[in-house]
């Protein structure tokens, strides 16, 4: 391992492929590397009508390629082309209750799609480290609330999760391709709850939350006492951005979670914050379904070794994350030509915090 300062040095990545660079998460992932001064390449498919990059205008402002990731050879072809150095591939199907619905799909998204991913940065002698994000659902969850380090066990429920775990095993596998044979470093990192500006994503509870905010309708909530680990995305998306510096410079592979110190927050906490901030305009009610047999009821995760390895610790706990993301949100009802402002506004809190240099 390097001194913070090194870790820090976020120059050492190179250029970097953003797969998934028109969702939520990949779109501030591209702002935050571009604050960072360094280069990005986007591979992703088209973005959701509703998304922060369209509210953004994002289209055409980086090198970027709109396909699916499934199309394995041209994958191949613009990791070539462009010379990437770091890719971190966050393009997903990430909704568990869509999984339901398209578990072949999710499947064929979240499995073949990274192995092509991993293929593809082996065939090309630039790309020295890869991130690979999955979740903190790839765990074995007894719901008995216990928080999850690296080393326990895998087990998907679900179709997402289940495919992810699939993922966990690609990765486990190119790992040791690269250690027999050579190749780029592999890095597993897996994340708690996102949230931040600019989520549009159906099922989700903040989301769903903004959406009565500004449409004025009702908004059902389920689960209120499941527990989430709740965090800004910048954070873990920081930490990504740290393991890749760390997988640059060390070339070693492991697996890493990112989640916050204090303990998950249950839904109900949530919609009380969102009532504090939001305010009259909402009209919230809880469902009279049992959504348990699809969600996990207790989600929780260890961040020990990242705190450790990395010297990563969140920048803002859970009651913070949350109020800032409806921050952003009541900011943005009032004039939404500050977007741009308002993700900036961020960001900077999350370099200044993580103490990036370029």
């Amino acid at each position: 391992m390097v001194n913070l300062g090194q870790r820090r040095e976020i120059g050492k990545i190179g250029k970097v492929l953003v797969t998934g660079h028109t969702g939520f998460k990949g779109t501030w992932a591209t702002l935050m590397l571009e604050a960072l001064g360094i280069e990005v390449v986007g591979l992703s498919l088209p973005a959701e009508q509703d998304s922060l990059y369209n509210l953004l205008g994002r289209k055409g402002l980086i090198e970027e390629y709109i396909f699916d990731i499934s199309d394995r050879n041209r994958v191949a072809e613009i990791i070539k082309r462009s010379k990437i150095q770091t890719v971190i591939h966050m393009a997903a199907q990430p909704l568990v209750l869509l999984s339901y619905q398209y578990p072949v799909t999710t499947f064929e998204t979240n499995v073949m799609g990274t192995v092509n991913v991993l293929n593809a940065s082996f065939l090309n002698s630039t790309v020295e480290t890869v991130v690979i994000v999955t979740t903190d659902k790839v765990y074995e969850n007894k719901n008995t609330g216990k928080r999850f380090i690296e080393s326990d066990s895998l087990l998907g429920k679900d179709p997402y999760s289940a495919s992810k775990v699939g993922v966990e095993a690609a990765v486990a596998a190119w790992s040791q391709i690269s250690r027999t044979k050579g190749g780029p470093t592999l890095i597993s990192a897996r994340a708690g709850n996102v949230i931040g500006g600019g989520d549009f994503a159906e099922n989700r509870i903040i989301p769903d939350i903004v959406r009565g905010f500004l449409t004025g309708k009702s908004v059902e909530i389920r689960n209120p006492d499941s527990t989430r680990p709740w965090q800004h995305a910048l954070d873990p998306i920081s930490g990504y951005f740290m393991a890749a510096i760390d997988a640059t410079l060390n070339r070693e592979h492991y697996s890493i979670n990112f989640g916050p110190k204090d303990q998950s927050l249950e839904v109900t906490k949530v919609v009380e914050l969102a009532k504090d901030i939001l305010g009259s305009k909402l009209d919230l009610k809880y469902s009279d379904k049992i959504h348990a047999n699809f969600e996990s009821h207790l989600l929780d995760l260890d961040s020990t070794f990242a705190q450790k390895r990395l010297g990563w610790n969140p920048v803002l706990n859970q009651i913070e994350s949350i109020k800032q993301t409806f921050q952003w949100w009541k900011e943005y009802e009032k004039n939404r030509d500050t977007v741009l402002e308002l993700c900036n506004q961020d960001i900077n809190t999350f370099v200044n915090g993580h103490g990036f240099v370029s």
